[in-house]
């Protein structure tokens, strides 16, 4: 059995000094650190002026116009350069041309005044057979892409290299969370490693905030990615709204997502955050490769690839569908070697940087999951265990302070007597959270004031427990 709490349990000592921070002063107002000289962005897309420029063949270039206005009707010439992400002056123009004089195109209207770029372009007959031929071998219509070396080397110029995280720093970032000083201290030798991190625990306790924290405190820069990456004509779909967060980017129009006239850069590649992309128990070891669709006949980049430059979170690691052995062997290449080998559906081998932070997180007993040599691989592992009776105590009084709940040192202690000490159950973290959203649900029903009252906490803890 648990030992009974004091009534009024204490407060957590003061952190002893921190010594001083090796890392750039916290910004103000956002919680991220300011990234030291040696760390900030140091790539930005060279400006393409003609077809040669951006790596990729005029005849493919060709085609990926004839795609765009097979599906769309008719565009202006600015219109398909937005189209295409390519600078209409000195590629797009030329390449319009060509179609013209080989008749697979032609002005549908013009506009004196405007220039080329404002002519409406509709397809031809002959163009349609030839749009059709090309999505026969692909459907992609999108931003034009770019070549996998031009990529490859864009990972390595934006590498985030090493994190330098001082106890301090990581102090101020993580001050929103209670947690205990041997956690702590783990955490941050773990984010300077820069490679790989295995956080276990109960669950409820906060990893997968933890994770989150660690990364807002090191992925405050942005990055340049391209929209899609060419590997020998075959495309690689790399930009993902939904795991990829725009940046504030000067050079692009808001309302269109192009570039603005006058912006000296390649208008292939997109301004993002670095990535921090979490998958669950739907991952599969097919999802860590080239994902091919025999529809549309491209590839989409693997969730590893889509968070180079940041972090990758596998939280429920262990309810994968597939082993963790298999899971873990997938990983020991990148992991020790920092480049990651895809495979195209014709057999044909990449290779790709592997910049990136990995975080396992499990609710299962690590020696359930792998053995001594696996998680010897695994660099920094953190154990995120129950809070103390103090830490819980603490958790409870900033949450009542964030939702508005009045709180009770005496409506504590009869929450903890009899609905953990009596029942034996385990102290979590984030019970006080769901405890006050109960709090706040059944007074709302009641109409009185929402607060630690044994009658509230009676009815909140008998809704939200349920005996295993």
């Amino acid at each position: 059995m648990m030992n009974r709490p004091p009534a009024a349990p204490q407060q957590r000592p003061a952190a002893p000094p921190s010594p001083p921070r090796t890392t750039g002063p916290v910004k103000p107002g956002t919680g991220q650190l300011t990234p030291p000289p040696q760390m900030r962005q140091r790539f930005t897309p060279m400006p393409v002026n003609k077809v040669e420029d951006t790596g990729i063949n005029g005849l493919w270039l060709q085609d990926l116009i004839l795609k765009s206005l097979y599906f769309r009707g008719y565009l202006s010439g600015f219109q398909i350069a937005d189209s295409i992400r390519l600078p209409f002056v000195g590629i797009v123009d030329g390449l319009l041309n060509t179609l013209k004089r080989d008749k697979l195109i032609e002005v549908l209207t013009s506009s004196a005044g405007f220039g080329e770029g404002a002519y409406q372009y509709t397809i031809t007959g002959g163009g349609m057979q030839r749009a059709r031929e090309a999505l026969e071998r692909s459907q992609y219509a999108g931003p034009a892409p770019v070549p996998i070396q031009v990529y490859n080397d864009s990972i390595r110029k934006q590498s985030m290299g090493r994190p330098k995280v001082s106890q301090r720093a990581l102090r101020q970032l993580l001050d929103q969370l209670v947690i205990s000083d041997r956690i702590f201290n783990r955490i941050g030798p773990a984010v300077n490693s820069g490679t790989s991190m295995f956080m276990y625990g109960p669950p409820g306790n906060g990893k997968t905030t933890v994770a989150r924290a660690v990364g807002n405190l090191i992925l405050s820069e942005d990055m340049y990615i391209p929209y899609a990456i060419d590997i020998e004509g075959q495309v690689v779909k790399l930009y993902d709204s939904v795991n990829h967060q725009l940046a504030k980017d000067e050079d692009v129009d808001p309302g269109t997502g192009a570039l603005k006239a006058g912006a000296k850069r390649d208008p292939r590649w997109v301004k993002v955050k670095r990535p921090f992309i979490v998958v669950g128990g739907e991952l599969t070891l097919e999802g860590l490769d080239l994902v091919f669709d025999d529809v549309n006949k491209y590839y989409e980049a693997p969730f590893q690839v889509k968070a180079n430059g940041g972090m990758f979170l596998i939280d429920d690691f262990g309810r994968q569908q597939v082993r963790p052995r298999d899971l873990l062997n997938r990983w020991i290449v990148p992991l020790e070697n920092r480049i990651d080998y895809l495979t195209l559906h014709t057999g044909r081998k990449v290779d790709v940087p592997f910049d990136v932070l990995v975080v396992f997180s499990t609710n299962l007993p690590p020696k359930d999951l792998v053995d001594e040599a696996f998680l010897r691989r695994l660099r920094h592992k953190v154990e995120i265990t129950d809070p103390s009776y103090e830490e819980f105590n603490e958790i409870f009084k900033r949450v009542c302070d964030a939702k508005k709940v009045r709180y009770s040192q005496q409506g504590l202690a009869y929450l903890l007597q009899e609905w953990y000490i009596k029942r034996n159950r385990k102290l979590r973290a984030v019970h006080p959270r769901d405890i006050c959203d109960q709090i706040h649900d059944i007074s709302s029903y009641l109409g009185v004031e929402p607060a630690m009252t044994k009658e509230l906490l009676e009815m909140a803890a008998g809704a939200y427990f349920v005996e295993l």
